[in-house]
């Protein structure tokens, strides 16, 4: 069996230089910074700042149905979250707390029922065992935000192999400019 853990990117140090104007919004305090470059060709950066909020902070910014699912570990029915069909170029950030999570162009279609993305933006995306040990969770590096479920050796024709079944309440979409 192919283990799907992988060691997380460590930050940059020094000065930061971005040419893109989509990450520079998000420097704040407690900020990490990580280099992505991939063998695909993707060079950029991404900033993910460490968020916690208490339940009570979290319900004044979410919706109840992003509370359930990003906080307290939901899941959306099926075919009904407003990215599954979605393929419009951009960057998807995250729902909780606005940091980048997956590219545009790493998002297929698997006919799951949820958006799927073969790749997730370096440093962006933790994962944890399910406690029944059957799936493996994916949640966002920052906010801890639960984004899905990620599995390893469908068969789908992608560059991973992988497939990151993503609730679309957990995302939020800005299109390149």
């Amino acid at each position: 069996m192919t283990s799907i853990f992988s060691s997380t990117t460590t930050p940059l140090s020094g000065t930061f230089l971005n040419r893109s104007s989509l990450f520079t919004t998000h420097l704040k305090s407690n900020t990490k910074i990580v280099n992505l470059s991939n063998k695909r060709g993707f060079r950029g950066a991404i900033v993910a700042m460490a968020v916690q909020k208490s339940d009570e902070e979290w319900r004044a910014v979410l919706s109840p149905e992003q509370f359930r699912i990003l906080r307290q570990k939901g899941t959306e029915y099926p075919g009904t979250g407003q990215y599954n069909k979605f393929y419009e170029e951009g960057v998807y950030t995250c729902a909780g707390c606005d940091t980048p999570l997956y590219k545009s162009t790493t998002k297929f279609n698997s006919g799951c029922g949820w958006p799927a993305f073969y790749e997730g933006l370096p440093g962006a995306i933790n994962r944890h065992a399910d406690p029944d040990g059957m799936r493996v969770e994916i949640t966002c590096a920052a906010c801890g935000g639960h984004l899905g479920h990620v599995f390893k050796g469908e068969g789908f024709r992608t560059p991973t192999d992988e497939r990151h079944c993503v609730n679309s309440i957990s995302l939020k979409f800005s299109p390149e400019k």
